[in-house]
């Protein structure tokens, strides 16, 4: 879903996140930049960990995902089957933009 959506290969990030191309963040907190990815996913125990840039922008999804928490800049999922998928797509590509 995220290869289709980016067009880019997966890349490793730190030791268990998979990530999908590359964007300069400048934290608004401290104004320290970093490389770091677009979007990108971490298969973890407790849950499938999605990160995602800019999730406001995505609450009207939210919504209707189905179940799911969610951080700063992560979506949490405890399994594919509790979300409505074709709206998932649909933040993936919206992320990418």
């Amino acid at each position: 879903m995220m290869k289709k959506a980016t067009g880019e290969e997966p890349k490793i990030w730190g030791s268990s996140i998979i990530g999908f191309g590359n964007v300069r963040y400048k934290s608004p907190a401290t104004e320290r930049e970093v490389d770091w990815l677009k979007i990108g996913f971490s298969p973890r125990k407790a849950n499938l960990s999605l990160y995602l840039m800019n999730l406001k922008k995505h609450e009207a999804a939210l919504k209707k995902l189905g179940k799911h928490k969610t951080g700063v800049g992560c979506l949490y999922i405890n399994k594919l089957s509790d979300v409505d998928i074709k709206i998932l797509k649909d933040m993936i590509g919206k992320s990418v933009k």
